[in-house]
């Protein structure tokens, strides 16, 4: 380091009190922030072992487990977050650690298709071609706000990044910074345990190391979950650079709420309880927060409100200052326009002890409101934290205009009658996959499982590709296709040797086979 360089220290914030507690890293340098690119990609060759990196992975999960009580209550002080759900989240971090060891053994990731040479084919000869997918390179992950673990350096993402092949430099978030550190530790220790270089996961520090780690030419492809301006500030970066690289951002989501006249008349007190349970849920900041929920006018729409309304939910902090202004600023400008209502008023709680809690609350409007645009188009945005708006709609086809006229998200939910199971029902169903990744039909949104089948992800802006960032097939997003053309089996790599010595499900002229 130059001498004329300062060394910005980061700091563990405690969201109770709102204080400092200890410095536990220093800021990445962009020098820092380079020679972390580079031992990652010198590593990646050491990944090319899937039974290195099957193994990686569970050894990740089992040290996790280990040190599991010092994660927790680390995390529990930097976040707020509770041991019990933070005891969760890490159960389900090391689920998806395994899961992808799992998946590395199975193959089928690799999607493997061989067509052997026909020389009597139509139109045309072909030439013998066998296609599977390799690792893209170095992946950068950013690390998320509300999930210091399933969703930060032991996440998700850097899970399917390793099993894809790919070593990965987390950007720590400064929300939490120690748990960061204590993991990537962890990390690193797994890969050390079963022979493989420490340098294929690594943590950077501070602000200015996210572009740094975009624009480094050694970085092929981004993992991010964050907020829309932040996300799209590097979504640029990522893809103005000389050669632009793949950037899987999860950035804002309303995810609406359809409640229909049936479902009104029939579950009131049933769907008020549930969204408010769902709203509310880890203080409103989950990416799947039912922000916007669609009641029909009349007896029916007051029953669900008053049933939201009157549901008993403490006041909490949230994650930092930044957000619980952005929160209280988001909930005034919104309350402010003309003829929305506070039937639920969402405001500062804190006091001495916990100065960044805030009070849950409820607005509602008129849906006619939203098609005036301007102003009220913020009621279309997202407002991380603990409110949600009610929009009263005075006809189904008020209710699909406006559903049209929203922007993508990660998930749709419907509420219907016990009886509703009509063509009209279906149609509405069928519609909400158009502007959202995941429907849920009378449950709620909060809760992502993790499964194969899992879709986390949608249209823009709740995502900038069609990919998921949960379930196996999160892997995708780390590999390319490559065909291999007339070339020697002594030349092949192992995946597509004619013996299939690795035991592969593959694609043969056609036919599945392993």
């Amino acid at each position: 380091m130059k001498e004329d360089e300062t060394v910005t220290d980061v700091l563990s914030r405690d969201p109770r009190t709102g204080r400092s507690r200890e410095r536990v890293a220093t800021e990445s340098t962009p020098q820092e922030v380079d020679r972390a690119v580079r031992a990652a990609a010198a590593a990646g060759a050491a990944l090319r072992d899937p039974v290195r990196r099957a193994d990686l992975l569970r050894t990740a999960a089992a040290l996790l487990e280990k040190g599991g009580e010092e994660i927790v209550a680390t995390a529990d002080a930097e976040s707020a977050l509770g041991r019990v759900r933070l005891t969760g989240e890490l159960a389900r971090t090391c689920y998806q650690l395994r899961a992808f060891a799992d998946v590395v053994e199975t193959g089928a990731y690799l999607d493997v298709i061989i067509d052997h040479a026909d020389p009597s084919a139509a139109p045309a000869p072909r030439p013998d071609l066998r296609r599977y997918k390799v690792p893209l390179g170095v992946v950068a992950v950013f690390a998320a706000s509300n999930f210091p673990l399933a969703f930060s350096v032991p996440g998700g993402d850097t899970a399917s990044a390793l099993a894809a092949g790919c070593p990965v430099v987390v950007k720590a978030h400064p929300d939490h910074p120690a748990t960061s550190v204590l993991c990537g530790r962890i990390l690193r220790a797994a890969a050390a345990e079963v022979g493989l270089p420490e340098d294929v996961v690594a943590v950077v520090h501070g602000f200015d190391a996210g572009p740094e780690l975009v624009r480094h030419t050694l970085t092929a492809a981004v993992g991010f979950t964050g907020s829309v301006r932040g996300g799209r500030a590097l979504f640029d970066i990522a893809s103005s650079r000389p050669r632009p690289i793949p950037f899987h951002g999860e950035l804002g989501s309303l995810n609406p709420v359809v409640v229909t006249e049936r479902a009104a008349e029939t579950r009131a007190e049933e769907v008020g309880a549930g969204l408010a349970a769902s709203y509310t849920l880890g203080m409103g900041q989950f990416c799947v927060k039912p922000g916007l929920v669609l009641l029909p006018e009349g007896a029916a729409g007051d029953a669900v409100a008053e049933a939201v309304v009157s549901a008993a939910v403490p006041s909490g902090p949230l994650l930092d200052p930044r957000m619980r202004e952005a929160f209280l600023a988001g909930v005034r400008a919104r309350a402010g326009l003309p003829g929305v209502s506070e039937p639920l008023a969402a405001g500062e709680a804190g006091d001495d002890d916990t100065p960044l809690a805030v009070r849950p609350g409820v607005l509602s409007v008129g849906a006619s409101r939203l098609a005036d645009g301007g102003p009220y188009e913020q009621l279309l945005e997202e407002c991380f934290g603990p409110v949600t708006v009610l929009v009263r709609y005075g006809s189904t086809a008020e209710r699909d205009a406006l559903l049209n006229a929203l922007p993508g998200n990660l998930t749709a939910t419907v509420q219907l009658g016990v009886d509703e199971r009509d063509g009209a029902a279906a149609e509405l169903v069928a519609g909400l996959g158009e502007i959202a990744g995941r429907v849920v039909v009378d449950g709620w949104p909060t809760g992502v499982t993790v499964a194969p089948a899992m879709q986390h992800g949608g249209p823009y802006p709740a995502a900038t590709t069609g990919s998921t960032s949960v379930g196996s097939t999160a892997i995708e997003r780390w590999l390319r296709p490559v065909c291999f053309q007339n070339v020697p089996e002594s030349l092949l790599p192992p995946e597509l040797r004619e013996a299939n010595p690795l035991r592969l499900p593959r694609l043969v002229d056609g036919v599945p086979t392993t």
